[in-house]
């Protein structure tokens, strides 16, 4: 059962696009000048006439971290050879637009953590020589919100570390929104046991390179948050034995048409291409049956105090109960050190208005047909809508 391509009554996220100018920062500014035109020569160069003005500021900044990354490499050389001992990494993973950013900034209210910053993933080859430089300098640049919803931005905020492995030519489904339209229709570098074992090992070693570079800035443990961690369960638990995994779900058919608004938004600022999103359903659908079938094979290799679940929804209705929970599963202690910033937190989350989406009937019975095994396990029920 395939649902048929999105109606495009208007170019998608061309809101986004204005709340977004076209100074502001776009992650494909963080990649050496070799990974970016290998990115562009695979998708044959072929770049939007109107996109030509962003594609010339990438490949000036690309230029820039080709020089600053291997001077930060001098200049940190000795560090990088012996970076500071840090606990494994706690993930928190989940789908996107399934609370994931929640969780991160509410674990950051406990002083024993870190974790990377925006600038840090958007310029992952060099932060540790220009981070403390430039990010006073280009404060102006950042807009004040996401381009797909109502979460605050700026460069020392929490950021997903898949922007930081994609800067740094690691194989990575964040390469779509580059090139939208010539990218497949299916995830690449999702489950990254599909890759090639030169390729996995790419990925893992590039992995591990970022995490030296964030030890040397911060050696508290690095709590990372990456929706497409939850189809690498498996290689991250062998990679880092002592890790801890938080996973969060949220309703799907609000998942749904919240992730399809994100991808639209994305494609429109970050693109390199003007998409109509003909295939961004079918995307979404192949993103999600891959994460979850790679996520339901890896938990049962998992201990039960590596892994602790919490659905977005009892999250937002209590979330120093849920995150004290979840302390006490993973066997992070401390909590109550941290429980007085959680409740202030909780106070600001109660104002805190998400976006809201009509049903579409035909999106409903998609949705309830190939995600019931999901919303079996976490007790989700099917919207009654008009037919």
């Amino acid at each position: 059962m395939t649902a048929p391509p999105t109606p495009a009554a208007k170019p998608p996220g061309r809101e986004a696009f204005h709340a977004y100018p076209w100074w502001s920062p776009r992650f494909w500014h963080g990649m050496p000048l070799d990974v970016w035109l290998g990115m562009v020569a695979e998708n044959r160069w072929r770049i939007s006439p109107l996109k030509l003005g962003l594609a010339a500021t990438i490949s000036a900044a690309s230029a820039f971290n080709s020089l600053a990354g291997p001077l930060s490499e001098a200049r940190f050389r000795r560090r990088l050879r012996q970076p500071p001992e840090t606990p494994a990494p706690l993930f928190i993973v989940g789908h996107w637009r399934s609370g994931t950013t929640l969780l991160h900034e509410l674990l950051m209210h406990d002083p024993r953590f870190c974790c990377p910053s925006t600038y840090q993933c958007f310029a992952p080859g060099h932060f540790l020589l220009t981070e403390d430089m430039l990010t006073p300098l280009l404060a102006w640049m950042m807009p004040s919100k996401r381009p797909m919803d109502n979460v605050a931005t700026g460069w020392s905020r929490p950021q997903e570390d898949e922007f930081a492995l994609a800067n740094m030519g690691a194989p990575s489904p964040y390469r779509r929104m580059a090139f939208p339209a010539t990218s497949p229709a299916t995830p690449t570098a999702l489950d990254v046991t599909k890759l090639t074992p030169a390729d996995l090992d790419r990925w893992q070693r590039t992995l591990r390179r970022f995490l030296a570079r964030l030890a040397v800035s911060d050696a508290r443990r690095p709590v990372l948050k990456s929706p497409p961690h939850t189809a690498r369960v498996g290689v991250l638990a062998a990679m880092f034995p002592e890790a801890r995994f938080l996973h969060v779900v949220r309703d799907p058919f609000v998942v749904f048409p919240s992730t399809i608004r994100m991808w639209r938004s994305l494609d429109e600022v970050q693109g390199l291409q003007i998409d109509r999103g003909d295939l961004l359903e079918r995307y979404v659908f192949a993103c999600f049956d891959e994460m979850y079938a790679a996520f339901e094979r890896d938990r049962a290799a998992l201990a039960p105090q590596r892994l602790h679940e919490v659905r977005y929804e009892d999250l937002v209705a209590d979330p120093v109960g849920r995150l004290a929970a979840a302390y006490d599963q993973l066997g992070l202690g401390g909590f109550e050190a941290v429980r007085p910033a959680l409740e202030a937190e909780a106070e600001k989350i109660k104002r805190y208005r998400t976006n809201t989406y009509d049903h579409d009937p035909r999106v409903v019975a998609e949705v309830a047909h190939r995600w019931r095994p999901f919303l079996e396990r976490y007790g989700y029920d099917v919207p009654a809508v008009a037919g």
